[in-house]
């Protein structure tokens, strides 16, 4: 009977995981991608890699992931490090999937305002879906979460100082408005992550109730694109 239990748990832990990360898929394609949003984190470095010195950012991500998926065993376990790599394969695969055979066309590039918000409400949600089930959608989120554990300071501030830096390192190859209309959207995504992750948990006197590892602080969408987009 705790056998059957723990099987079921695990598929609807496993099944949580590729909701989040198909729809965050289906975002990154349809409205950041088709639309020209750029990005933060180690995927726009490895895009300013890619423009600046013509490194291949498949190999960049890698570079930048491995490092910080071995602290992050040695640090948070096993069952972290395995749902956040169950979270960054198969957003890697329904992405293709929908590069390849989506025939979808969301057309925001004459209003995106509206883009930048819906990407910043898809995106969030999916992202605090992932982190409330105890993953990570990418080696920066696992990066932000240590360094705010580290360093004391909270964790929405990590993130957004991170993303800040790489997004205006972006305007090397990336037009002003398409730029800040990203962080519109990392922006909106940060409020709901907090949102997502926090819903429904019981308050104490002072701090809600979060998933392991979550911090009760505002946090942002740190959500990597694959590499098809980096032409």
């Amino acid at each position: 009977m705790r056998k059957r239990e723990q099987l079921i748990s695990t598929l609807q832990h496993i099944a949580v995981l590729l909701f989040g990360t198909f729809l965050l898929a289906f975002t990154y394609y349809h409205i950041n991608f088709q639309n020209h949003l750029t990005e933060g984190g180690f995927v726009g470095l490895a895009l300013l890699g890619k423009y600046v010195l013509g490194l291949p950012p498949a190999l960049s991500i890698l570079a930048l992931d491995i490092p910080v998926m071995a602290i992050a065993l040695f640090l948070k376990g096993r069952k972290f490090l395995v749902s956040t790599m169950i979270a960054t394969t198969s957003f890697s695969i329904f992405y293709a999937l929908l590069e390849r055979y989506s025939v979808i066309v969301i057309d925001l590039q004459h209003n995106l305002f509206i883009a930048a918000l819906l990407s910043g409400i898809l995106t969030g949600f999916a992202t605090g879906i992932v982190l409330r089930v105890g993953g990570a959608s990418g080696g920066d989120d696992i990066l932000s979460l240590l360094v705010s554990r580290w360093t004391g300071i909270k964790l929405g501030t990590v993130f957004f100082l991170f993303d800040g830096i790489v997004l205006l390192l972006c305007l090397f190859y990336m037009p002003l408005r398409e730029t800040l209309y990203t962080i519109l959207a990392v922006s909106i995504a940060g409020q709901m992550i907090t949102l997502t992750v926090s819903y429904g948990a019981k308050k104490t006197a002072t701090n809600p109730v979060l998933p392991k590892g979550i911090s009760p602080q505002p946090v942002k969408s740190k959500t990597v694109q694959v590499m098809q987009s980096a032409h």
